[in-house]
Parts: structure tokens; sequence; C-alpha cells
């Protein structure tokens, strides 16, 4: 093999990456299964099937693990909304941060457990998020809500609570998930309850922003 044909298969930047996304995958299970004072790097490194030290190339310890586990969770949540523009359609733009949220409950319902449980606690690790790059955040979209808004595009609803909505509506359904499944009797979901949630949360809400939902 040549040096030129190796260098098309080696990709240092795309197996670090993988390790990242293998770590925090595993960090998801073992903080929700353990919390932050019973998981252990050593049993973090067993689920991602690494070597400890491995892990520790990466994060030097259990707390940088921690914050960037939520880092990942909340980009992942908020990644369909972020790039919004006040040039997009509000209707569509808000019907796919909707979708995605829910879509986001069905396949990482453990993220939203970690998440709730660490609010709850008074987010001993995540205050400097909220303070900033979250704050940072909601106030970006805020921002382009409130322009639709002042546009005539959508009725005058308050855009911090229309953020708020959107969040603990779609993740009610995997913080809550014994409680809704226990109501519903069913044993566990199925994809087909997404997509009915998915529909009735985006029909009400954005009805209530005086819009119409966009056609599938």
């Amino acid at each position: 093999m040549t040096n030129k044909s190796a260098s098309k298969t080696y990709r240092p930047g795309r197996i670090r990456e993988r390790n990242h996304e293998i770590i925090l995958a595993a960090a998801e299970q073992e903080f929700a299964l353990h919390g932050f004072r019973g998981a252990t790097i050593q049993n973090i490194a067993e689920r991602a099937e690494l070597p400890k030290s491995n892990v520790l190339y990466y994060f030097s310890n259990k707390k940088k693990i921690y914050a960037a586990m939520f880092d990942d969770i909340l980009a992942r949540w908020n990644a369909v909304f972020s790039s919004v523009t006040v040039d997009d359609d509000p209707a569509e733009a808000l019907a796919s941060f909707i979708r995605a949220k829910v879509e986001m409950a069905r396949l990482y319902p453990l993220a939203s457990r970690l998440f709730a449980m660490e609010i709850i606690q008074g987010a001993p690790f995540l205050m400097t998020h909220l303070r900033t790059n979250m704050r940072e955040w909601v106030r970006g979209r805020a921002g382009v809500i409130q322009q639709w808004i002042d546009q005539g595009r959508m009725a005058p609803v308050d855009p911090v609570q229309l953020i708020f909505l959107i969040w603990s509506s779609t993740q009610h359904y995997a913080d809550f998930q014994v409680q809704v499944l226990m109501v519903e009797n069913k044993a566990e979901y199925e994809k087909q309850d997404f997509d009915r949630v998915a529909d009735f949360l985006t029909d009400i809400i954005l009805r209530g922003c005086g819009l119409e939902v966009p056609k599938k």
C-alpha cells in the first residue's frame, strides 16, 4: 500500500470523533444507572469497550465526561432550530423543531431523564452552561421568533415561553415514560405512539401561534 492510498483510509479525526461518540453514549447509560457519584470511569470504559486509558486520553476526569455528555445532549436537542433565521417560514421551522424533539425523546430517553435529574438537583454541574450557552441560545432563538411576530407572520406569543413549552411537552414522554405507559395501558412505546404525539403537539402549538400545520 502506498502512502497516498493509506492516507485515504486513515482518518484520525474521524477515529477521534467516533471514540467521543462511543464514550458519551456509554456515559449516558452509566450516569443514568448510578448517578454522578456512583458512576466510575472504569465502568464507562467497559461499557464503551475501550481501555480506561483511552477514555482518560479524551476526558481527564469524570466531571469532564459529565459536562461533555450534557453539551452533546443539548446540541442534539436544539440542532434543528439553531440554524433557523428570520427568513425561514415560522410554521415549517417550529414544526421541524417539535418533531425533532419528539424524535429525540424516542431515540434518547436516558439523555432526557439525566438532564431532568440534573436540573431537579439544582444543576450543580450545569449552572455555568445554563447561565452562558443556554441563556444565549434561548435569547437568540427568541429574537428570531419575535421578528416573525413583529412582521405579522405569527400570533403575538411570548417567544421564551414558547421555547419552554416545546422543550417540556416533547421531553415529557421520555421523563415520565412509566406514567404515560401506565395510563395508556401499554407495556412499551411503539414508533406510532411518537408519530401520534408529534402530530398532536405540532397541531396544538402551531394553532396557538396562529399558524397552519405544514403538509407532510
